[in-house]
């Protein structure tokens, strides 16, 4: 049976993708599938959450599918973005925003872009 497995981020450096991701995150690093161009990032209980992945490849500057990182209201929004810099994510140049985004762009220490969503401005279904 065909099941959807977790994300996977590709990365010139592991161990700073694994320091950032672990800080970012809460997570940790499995010794599951850990070899010279993989680490498993493991959750509460040891699920599986995200894989990185060692990659050559510059990071999409407009990616399609990218991970969204959920807080519940602006203030927690703004203190997590200033967490996330400090721990060596960066702004990237980035255009698109909306007149009033609910989301933040920021980029990982390998540039693959990630958002920082704010739920209480996210658009409402009624």
């Amino acid at each position: 049976m065909l099941r959807l497995g977790f994300p996977v981020i590709g990365v010139t450096d592991l161990d700073r993708a694994a320091a950032f991701w672990t800080a970012a995150l809460g997570l940790s690093v499995s010794a599951e599938w850990s070899s010279a161009t993989w680490r498993t990032l493991t959750g509460t209980g040891g699920a599986r959450v995200l894989g990185l992945m060692h990659s050559v490849s510059p990071p999409e500057p407009r990616p399609r599918l990218h991970l969204d990182l959920l807080v519940d209201d602006t203030a927690e929004q703004e203190s997590e973005v200033r967490r996330l810099v400090g721990l060596g994510a960066t702004p990237p140049a980035w255009d698109d925003y909306p007149a009033e985004p609910d989301f933040v762009v920021l980029a990982d220490p390998d540039g693959n872009v990630f958002c920082v969503v704010d739920l209480s401005r996210a658009p409402s279904s009624g």
